[in-house]
């Protein structure tokens, strides 16, 4: 992907809205759950769309319900000796069902690719298990009366491996081409995060996401949920260059958004040992039940602080 000029951060984001599809979560949606791997659980992002929107409208009480995995595919591949052995890459198939009964979503996000070319060069039949999986967690969510958006890949640090980049950026083309050949509603994050991280290295050579090339810092958390937020119509987010600069220009909407990191941590791991997994070594969450009268009890701290539902 060439290098272009360098803009200004607002006009990269109003680039990045006109290049992407508008979904309008519909009014009558309470709960979304948002399927991952490591880096939808490790929960930044989600985290920022939730206090976000929390704070751009007060009244709507959505419920984010992060059930992200580790090391999980859709494509149900692992690697040789993955984990160094110790266990094959779990799989989303083993769980959706499920996480669908006991959720009860109104709304799915899906967000794959990452781990599904399991960080080898691109082939045809890898690419076309992570195909494969793809549609059959759309036909699974679609098929219970539940709408779903489909996220493209996080991107993977060419500097890493450019083969394991290129196979991301065939996976994230095919996803958004989806938008067109299946009338799907698909959410690119991949592309505008790319973008961005090659902008950032004409400033400062050295700047990434992540040392490992894979998990991204809060940088690319924000890149992400504000793409999310730019697709989902909330065009204001433009101005904003940061998290900070987001979450400050709302009455205590920093200290809201830890409020809101606190709550989705005990929930996720709540969710996740309800719902039940097969990767070890994840830290066990609380009874459903307490982990809910936890909730209630931060829910009862946001509301103190906010004090309107709009921008100062």
């Amino acid at each position: 992907m060439r290098h272009i000029t360098l803009i200004t951060i607002l006009l990269i984001g109003f680039q990045f809205t006109c290049s992407s599809q508008t979904y309008r979560i519909p009014g009558n949606v309470k709960r979304i759950v948002i399927l991952g791997n490591s880096i939808t659980y490790s929960g930044l992002y989600v985290s920022y769309m939730d206090a976000y929107l929390t704070l751009r409208y007060p009244g709507r009480h959505i419920e984010f319900i992060n059930v992200g995995l580790p090391s999980e595919t859709v494509s149900g591949l692992s690697e040789p000796n993955h984990a160094g052995g110790k266990f094959p890459r779990p799989d989303l198939h083993e769980r959706l069902e499920r996480i669908l009964t006991q959720t009860k979503p109104d709304l799915v996000f899906e967000c794959y690719g990452m781990n599904d070319g399991i960080y080898m060069p691109f082939d045809e039949s890898r690419f076309q298990k992570y195909k494969e999986g793809i549609n059959w967690v759309h036909e699974k969510v679609t098929e219970s009366g539940i709408p779903i958006v489909h996220l493209t890949s996080p991107v993977y640090d060419e500097r890493k491996g450019s083969a394991y980049a290129n196979v991301l950026d065939i996976y994230s083309d095919w996803l958004i081409s989806c938008r067109y050949t299946a009338n799907w509603n698909v959410i690119d994050i991949h592309w505008p995060m790319k973008k961005y991280l090659e902008e950032q290295r004409l400033i400062d050579s050295t700047f990434k996401y992540a040392e490992d090339g894979i998990h991204p810092n809060d940088i690319g958390h924000w890149i992400i949920a504000k793409q999310i937020l730019l697709s989902l119509g909330e065009v204001q987010i433009l101005k904003d260059s940061d998290v900070r600069s987001a979450f400050s220009s709302f009455v205590n909407g920093e200290s809201i958004l830890k409020l809101v990191e606190m709550r989705q941590e005990i929930m996720r791991d709540a969710w996740l040992t309800s719902t039940g997994h097969k990767r070890p070594g994840m830290k066990v969450g609380l009874p459903l039940s307490e982990a809910q009268q936890k909730r209630d009890s931060i829910d009862k701290q946001i509301e103190s602080r906010i004090r309107q539902p709009l921008l100062k």
